[in-house]
């Protein structure tokens, strides 16, 4: 079934699977164990905090949008880099840059100077939908990690939770996806949570009318109200239905006028919208969302990828290799070995 779906899209090479630049068997014989390495680290974050799978595969979307699938969304500040992690779409937003860094770290240790941050966020998604109880796939692999951030293009790029219908399908567009591939990966709202700053206006004052949102439940309404009382950092679920499950349940939720962002009702409630369709079989069928939802995050992670001699692999995700801000007491397992033998 894995292999099936990705034919899809890329050509099926002896045991494996080759899109473009990229290959689900790149790093068979450089790093065999890169993996179990990077489903170990985020098991272990996700069974005290389950939240971070439906994050990881934030993190990967908010990378693709921006300058393609490169790891940009990773990189801090410095003197040269404006973080991506400040544009407004991010900030205070994005969660799991920490397990990343686990990741990397214990990737570094196995096979040093190897395996890029880019494609260590394109596996850490797989995995976040596998925890979460959603499809897997093979992940296509051999992406290099930018020398830039554009924390600008950021704050174009990604789409906003006030989006209408069509604004979000010329989003998607930008980055070659088309309106099947923005009902699929929305369905990745079937977990993890929002902040009430991103859609208190839906409560009170929808488009400065005075007025909630119309085509939000009423029931939903008044509960969503009761959450955001305490504060706009305060969360609510996604789904509010199965909120730690990745399943079909959130396109059931928008035909009942229960999506949180309205960027996610749009899908449903805009008028004559070809979305409709989509949504309705969606919700019929998990296995054809699950299909579908491979497909497009496929497609997805290969925008714009660096490969080859294209942009380097970070030995700190945060950081690009010299920045001594960044690199400062990192050595990597091949630079430490390199150095006891010229202490001999």
């Amino acid at each position: 079934m894995r292999i099936s779906v990705v034919a899809v899209l890329c050509a099926v090479v002896m045991h494996g699977v080759s899109c473009g630049d990229l290959s689900s068997t790149y790093y068979d014989t450089t790093c065999p164990n890169l993996y179990s390495i990077v489903y170990g680290v985020i098991n272990n974050a996700y069974l005290s905090d389950p939240r971070i799978a439906a994050n990881l595969l934030r993190l990967h979307f908010h990378d693709c949008f921006v300058q393609g699938c490169d790891g940009s969304v990773l990189l801090n500040n410095t003197d040269t880099i404006e973080s991506e992690q400040d544009a407004s779409p991010n900030v205070n937003s994005l969660r799991g840059l920490d397990v990343v860094n686990n990741i990397k770290t214990a990737v570094e240790d196995s096979c040093p100077e190897t395996v890029s941050c880019a494609d260590i966020l394109a596996i850490a998604a797989e995995v976040g939908s596998v925890l979460g109880g959603g499809p897997s796939w093979s992940v296509l692999l051999g992406r290099r990690d930018s020398l830039t951030a554009n924390r600008t293009l950021a704050g174009i790029n990604l789409p906003a939770p006030h989006f209408t219908l069509y604004q979000l399908q010329q989003s998607f567009a930008v980055q070659g996806l088309n309106t099947t591939d923005l009902v699929s990966l929305s369905g990745a709202h079937t977990f993890g949570q929002a902040h009430c700053n991103n859609f208190i206006n839906r409560l009170y004052n929808f488009n400065y009318t005075g007025n909630p949102d119309p085509t939000l439940n009423t029931t939903y309404l008044e509960a969503l109200r009761e959450i955001c009382s305490v504060g706009l950092d305060n969360l609510a679920d996604l789904d509010l239905t199965t909120p730690k499950q990745f399943d079909n349940k959130y396109y059931s939720n928008l035909q009942y006028q229960n999506g949180l962002l309205q960027s996610d009702q749009e899908l449903f409630s805009t008028s004559d919208a070809d979305t409709v369709a989509l949504v309705n079989r969606f919700s019929t069928d998990q296995s054809v969302f699950f299909d579908n939802f491979v497909v497009s995050m496929i497609k997805m992670g290969n925008t714009s990828v660096l490969t080859e001699d294209e942009g380097e692999i970070r030995l700190q995700c945060n950081f690009v290799n010299g920045d001594s801000s960044g690199l400062v007491g990192v050595v990597s397992k091949a630079q430490k070995l390199k150095l006891a033998a010229k202490s001999k």
